[in-house]
């Protein structure tokens, strides 16, 4: 367990709308980090990306490289529906520069959401057992060997050194009232040395009883606690902004836009997530990040309001905000780069 003097932890939830954000615990921590910033989107394949963002007419095969020139990592989304193959995994290596990092979004078994058969390894399936409706039932066994799997077919990036976070995003059913935290400490242990993100989607593990336990358990087993800046609201999948560092390693922030309505009830990541962030919304943002990068050496901050180029374009003015060149302009289109 960590010495609790060197703690480092910020708590900083976000006040009403406009106000300054209001400190709720003291901060426990060792000297300034000053850490690096990286920003990236929660995906570089969103169809809105496709329609709005990319160069008309630019091949799929040529959209990471492109993309690439203009953010230095992005959440790898396809991996949440199955496993990648390794000569896919090759190819992402091969075409990205140095120091660009992908963060790998785990599958939605792991992550507690339903899974059916299909979006398991075909040679994973047989004797998996499923409930009625077909879906899969989560065995310490099968965890183990989806890990295992991921991490073989991953190898290409960790030997370029491109592999970053894991993003456990956890189903708002994995509730405080249902379950334990300790049920994830298998999989974040079998993904060391590797940082495993913990994004948890039930408000009821920050409220003010749970968010000592919570964080603490984040801690004594290295995982990233994923902060959020999500819509207003209390309703139980909206996550409060409680910025928390529970690994010096790496801090986590994800951007979810602010539609309330649209969180809620939408059918589409565009409904839910689209959100087009003013100047004055992301300053708030970038102190909040500052904050962060004062006790972790890199502070991953991905942009999840995906609808049409919503995500790029927020996190471009993002880089610019923080003092990073955001690349070459996404205008004109550039061609193809392979």
């Amino acid at each position: 367990m960590p010495d609790p003097d060197l703690r480092k932890r910020l708590f900083r939830p976000r006040g009403a709308r406009g106000q300054r954000p209001l400190e709720l615990n003291r901060l426990l921590s060792s000297p300034s980090v000053s850490g690096r910033i990286t920003v990236g989107t929660s995906s570089w394949a969103d169809p809105g990306f496709v329609e709005d963002w990319y160069p008309e007419g630019l091949a799929a095969r040529d959209r990471l490289a492109w993309y690439a020139e203009r953010f230095e990592a992005v959440e790898l989304n396809s991996s949440f529906y199955a496993l990648p193959q390794r000569s896919t995994v090759e190819r992402w290596a091969r075409v990205t520069p140095s120091g660009f990092s992908f963060d790998i979004k785990l599958h939605r078994l792991l992550s507690r959401h339903s899974a059916s058969l299909d979006s398991l390894p075909p040679d994973l399936r047989d004797g998996v057992e499923t409930t009625d409706r077909g879906r899969v039932k989560l065995t310490p066994e099968l965890e183990a060997e989806m890990v295992d799997r991921l991490l073989v077919e991953l190898e290409p990036l960790e030997t370029a050194g491109k592999l970053g976070a894991f993003l456990l995003q956890l189903t708002p059913a994995f509730s405080p009232d249902r379950h334990e935290l300790d049920e994830l400490t298998p999989l974040i242990e079998r993904l060391k040395p590797y940082v495993t993100a913990v994004e948890l989607r039930h408000r009821g593990w920050v409220d003010e009883h749970r968010v000592e336990p919570t964080l603490d358990y984040l801690e004594d087993h290295e995982a990233a606690f994923v902060c959020v800046d999500a819509p207003p609201g209390d309703h139980v999948p909206i996550m409060p902004p409680v910025d928390a560092v529970t690994n010096d390693r790496v801090a986590y922030l994800r951007l979810h836009g602010r539609n309330t309505e649209g969180y809620l009830s939408g059918r589409t990541v565009a409904e839910r997530f689209g959100w087009v962030y003013s100047d004055a919304e992301l300053e708030e943002i970038v102190g909040r990040v500052h904050g962060l990068a004062e006790h972790a050496h890199d502070v991953r901050t991905m942009f999840n309001n995906n609808r049409s180029a919503d995500a790029p374009t927020a996190a471009r003015r993002f880089r610019e905000l923080v003092g990073q060149d955001p690349g070459p302009a996404p205008e004109p289109a550039q061609g193809t780069l392979l």
